[in-house]
Formats: structure tokens, sequence, C-alpha cells
């Protein structure tokens, strides 16, 4: 082997490793309490109150409350035929 394959092999090829370890130890170290903090509010967010009241439930039907609404009238349409209209 030559010398720039044997320093590709144990070097170059070595620095993803050394990134990925690296990256691995960044995201479990803790991050550092400031001490200055003096908020009035206590932090978190700026949204107030809890979820929005449910809107209220519609009226029951059935025998637990009054009778559904009846069906729409009916409306026929003429068909083929014109209607003629009666004399006076």
């Amino acid at each position: 082997m030559e010398l720039s394959t044997v320093i590709w092999m144990f070097v170059i090829l070595k620095i993803p490793i050394l990134a990925a370890f690296w990256l691995i130890w960044y995201a479990v170290q803790e991050p550092e309490a400031a001490a200055d903090e003096t908020d009035e509010r206590g932090g978190g967010s700026d949204r107030e109150g809890g979820p929005r009241p449910r809107k209220p439930r519609p009226p029951r039907r059935g025998p637990h409350g009054a009778q559904p609404p009846g069906p729409p009238r009916r409306v026929r349409t003429p068909s083929g035929r014109r209607l003629r209209r009666a004399p006076r």
C-alpha cells in the first residue's frame, strides 16, 4: 500500500466518526442555567388559560327530548308533458 492510502484510511475517514461522537456528546450536555434571570411571569407560554370551552351539545332527539323535525315537503317536477292551465 502506498503511504497516501494509509493516511486516507487512518486519518481522513475517521473525521466523520469523530464528528458523530462530538455531535452525540454535544446533544447530551445540559445547558448552563442563567443566574441573572428575573422574569416576573415565571417563563412559559404567553397563552392565557387552558383549552377553550366546548360548544353546547345539540338537543337530544327521540325518546330523550323533542321529536326530530319532519322531512321537507316533496316537490314533484313535471316530466315530459307540458301542463295546461285550466280555463277560468
